[in-house]
């Protein structure tokens, strides 16, 4: 392997990930397109798929894929974090305390404060994003 290239998630309102995303975490749009055709839905395994593909990089490099489907609609409901399969995953922050002062005014959802890891090397918080999905927010200490 060479490296992760992406994490997808999938989102019921791109205006509202968008937001969170972009405008609140910093992350820039790459590419936004429309998907629909032979291509994705052999890569989806699901016939009369269309969806909208945000592709987002942070500054460090760090790329998001957030997939809002038009067809099919309908959606599950979000894993919790004890679940099987992947749950969350984790953003390097410079700032947490700042970070988590501007999302909570934003009507960001917290599990809990930063908090210091056991070992001291870390502040960690984990929240949701508009749709439930989990991420660990990460300010490396040392």
């Amino acid at each position: 392997m060479i490296s992760v290239r992406h994490v997808g998630v999938v989102v019921r309102d791109a205006e509202k990930s968008l937001f969170f995303y972009r405008d609140l975490l910093g992350f820039s749009v790459v590419n936004d397109q429309i998907e629909i055709g032979d291509s994705i839905e052999t890569f989806l395994g699901m016939k009369g798929a269309k969806v909208r593909t945000i592709k987002m990089r942070s500054d460090s490099g760090a790329m998001i894929e957030l997939l809002n489907f038009i067809k099919p609609e309908g959606f599950g409901k979000p894993l919790g974090l004890y679940n099987f399969g992947c749950t969350h995953f984790a953003l390097t922050v410079d700032n947490l305390d700042s970070i988590y002062n501007i999302l909570k005014s934003n009507g960001i959802k917290f599990v809990n404060p930063p908090s210091l890891s056991e070992d001291g090397y870390a502040k960690v918080s984990f929240c949701r994003d508009p749709d439930g999905t989990y991420i660990e927010l990460v300010e490396e200490l040392l």
